[in-house]
């Protein structure tokens, strides 16, 4: 992966986390066990630092970046869907930012909330626990339920595999020119989109 060191502070990954190789990690930015930075993802800690814990993912293409003497904290088991910009902002422990949303600075999503895709959540908002939060700009819309709480959880714990079943078999190969007769499926965890679980 690309990673840089600036004024002599070096990024940390711990072993058990999997950084994709195009993901940009820069300077203070500090990742925890079991998680997942997907691809052309960007951490820039040149100004203040970035901080993954404990199964957190950050998905393809997302932007993560703050103010310098700013933390930019993504907690246990935070999960930030593709393309999110976060900057300056604590995202708390089990809540998800949904895809293209933009988290800005002093904001604070709470605990098991949803930001849904696409959201503004402006500076300095205090989205509160358990909460499903949409819209330009962000508006609390309702307290969710246990069964979309599982649900991302589940998706959560779906990252958190992937970071392992990455470290574990993903490789640079050349592609073939064509699709094989047996072509195989990858064996991941058949989570589904929230919407086909209320389906059944």
């Amino acid at each position: 992966m690309p990673c840089y060191s600036i004024e002599g502070v070096v990024p940390v990954v711990d072993p058990t986390a999997y950084v994709h190789p195009t993901a940009v990690l820069i300077g203070d930015v500090i990742i925890g066990p079991e998680c997942y930075v997907g691809p052309c993802a960007s951490l820039r800690g040149d100004f203040g630092r970035i901080i993954l814990q404990r199964g957190a993912n950050v998905q393809d293409t997302c932007v993560v970046h703050g103010f310098p003497s700013a933390d930019t904290v993504v907690e246990e088991n935070g999960h930030i869907g593709h393309g999110a910009v976060l900057h300056s902002c604590v995202v708390r422990r089990d809540a998800l930012v949904g895809m293209n949303a933009v988290v800005m600075d002093e904001a604070e999503v709470g605990e098991k909330s949803i930001i849904a895709a696409s959201a503004f959540v402006r500076a300095g908002m205090k989205v509160p626990p358990r909460s499903l939060v949409a819209g330009v700009p962000a508006k609390v819309i309702r307290e969710l339920s246990e069964e979309e709480i599982s649900w991302k959880l589940e998706g959560t714990l779906t990252y958190q595999d992937l970071a392992k079943r990455c470290l574990t078999s993903m490789q640079e190969v050349a592609p073939l020119p064509q699709v094989e007769g047996d072509r195989p499926r990858l064996k991941a965890p058949d989570v589904k989109p929230l919407i086909a679980t209320k389906r059944q």
